[in-house]
């Protein structure tokens, strides 16, 4: 939420110009997608509307997670060229976007069930209401495939995590490790997350 908020105030001191930004969401939970609960609401209200972004800029993930049409999604979105950028957080787990372990780097945009750990973390964002367990997530083939990808990652609690993911075996347990091969990877973290001596 820091790095957006500094998007808006670039936006707004006129150093960004958002005219042309186009937002593809991440990751969706299965039934939220029209509430305040939905994650494209909380993208709305942290990064969309402070950037002036019109909806119709905005690419949703197919609601259901029907395979047909999040066959369609990666289809369109190779089409396209792929994501410019790819801005992701970690999941205690080793998750990106919701691609929970174990997800190889093949990956498609699918259907998830969520594990129980990313539930737990999650509902201190719901207000008291359950966690959906289902999920949409953009898949770990068109993230790996980015031209950019910006991991940002905050507190003590992602350290034991960036550790392996960045500094242990690539493999499908840690999803995030895969990202140890993108050839343009900035990796953005607070002392409490990387202790170690090297950044």
């Amino acid at each position: 939420m820091g790095a957006y908020a500094e998007l808006a105030r670039s936006k707004d001191s006129g150093a960004f110009d958002s005219a042309r930004v186009q937002i593809y969401v991440l990751d969706e939970y299965v039934g939220a997608q029209e509430n305040s609960r939905s994650l494209v609401e909380w993208l709305r209200r942290g990064l969309i509307e402070p950037l002036g972004i019109p909806d119709s800029h905005v690419v949703g993930l197919p609601p259901d997670g029907d395979p047909r049409a999040c066959a369609t999604y990666d289809d369109a979105l190779a089409a396209r060229g792929g994501f410019d950028l790819a801005i992701l957080g970690i999941g205690t787990n080793g998750h990106i976007g919701f691609n929970e372990p174990p997800s190889d780097a093949s990956s498609p945009t699918r259907l998830v069930q969520l594990s129980e750990e990313t539930i737990a973390s999650n509902q201190h964002y719901q207000d008291g209401t359950p966690v959906p367990h289902t999920a949409v997530t953009v898949g770990m083939a068109p993230l790996l495939a980015s031209r950019k990808c910006l991991l940002i990652a905050s507190g003590a609690s992602k350290a034991p995590i960036l550790q392996r993911a960045m500094r242990g075996p690539v493999g499908a347990d840690v999803p995030a490790s895969f990202l140890q091969g993108h050839p343009d990877l900035t990796v953005i973290v607070d002392a409490a997350a990387w202790p170690g001596p090297e950044a």
